[in-house]
């Protein structure tokens, strides 16, 4: 980007990250709750570390990677940035975690006890602790990872004992174009989260659930971090929620 380009970016993430917190906070007062209990993760995939950089300079210090190599490579490059956040948000495979490992602040995609395993394993080798979400697939749709939410009912104790492995709540996606659906999803993912709470005496503060068109939703059934990325990075994105 030459120097204006770079000014009439910035400008534009400032208009929209002050547009996405309104919405935000509109939101959590429609459920009784405060929008600083909704962290606003910014899904970076799609842009380079000039983009983020402007982002940062905005307020945005939450950013989310979904291929392992790429997190790793920009969080070599984002280094020395001061308070800026990395997290794992797409699938992992076994043989990746390592990439993932010292550079993701959370991974959001825990989606098999055999995953749990093989990252708990590998970070007890490192003698690093890693920060993880289980990914529960509340919608059954069979083109979506993760685990039913019985099979994490029935599994929790298990994961929860694994060394080195630090269980800070739960991840859903939602099905698209369908918001009755989507909050319906949310719904559950809560129920379940807080039957786990209540079960084990165990804080689980992260509830990750709502993407660009069904953020408002995800935090008003009690989302704790919303994963916004086109909203947040491309100009030319239509809400059509709106």
């Amino acid at each position: 980007m030459d120097s204006n380009e770079r000014q009439r970016y910035s400008s534009f993430l400032a208009r929209r990250r002050a547009e996405l917190l309104d919405r935000i906070a509109e939101a959590a007062s429609r459920s009784e709750r405060h929008a600083n209990e909704v962290t606003l993760l910014a899904v970076s995939k799609t842009v380079g570390v000039e983009e983020m950089l402007l982002a940062y300079e905005q307020g945005y210090v939450a950013f989310g990677e979904n291929r392992p190599q790429d997190l790793q490579r920009k969080a070599e490059a984002l280094s020395g940035v001061e308070g800026l956040r990395l997290d794992m948000i797409g699938n992992l495979q076994r043989n990746k975690i390592n990439k993932v490992l010292g550079s993701a602040e959370l991974i959001h995609s825990v989606s098999s006890v055999g995953l749990g395993k093989a990252i708990a394993s590998r970070a007890e080798v490192r003698g690093l602790t890693a920060r993880c979400l289980l990914e529960v697939n509340v919608s059954g749709e069979l083109t979506k990872s993760g685990m039913a939410p019985e099979e994490v009912a029935r599994t929790f104790d298990y994961l929860m004992e694994l060394p080195n492995l630090s269980i800070e709540g739960l991840m859903t996606m939602a099905p698209a174009g369908n918001v009755d659906v989507a909050r319906s999803c949310f719904s559950k993912l809560r129920e379940l989260i807080c039957a786990l709470r209540a079960s084990t005496g165990l804080e689980l503060p992260v509830l990750s659930c709502g993407m660009s068109d069904d953020f408002e939703v995800a935090v008003e059934e009690g989302s704790t971090l919303v994963r916004l990325g086109r909203i947040v990075f491309d100009p030319s994105y239509a809400d059509a929620g709106r």
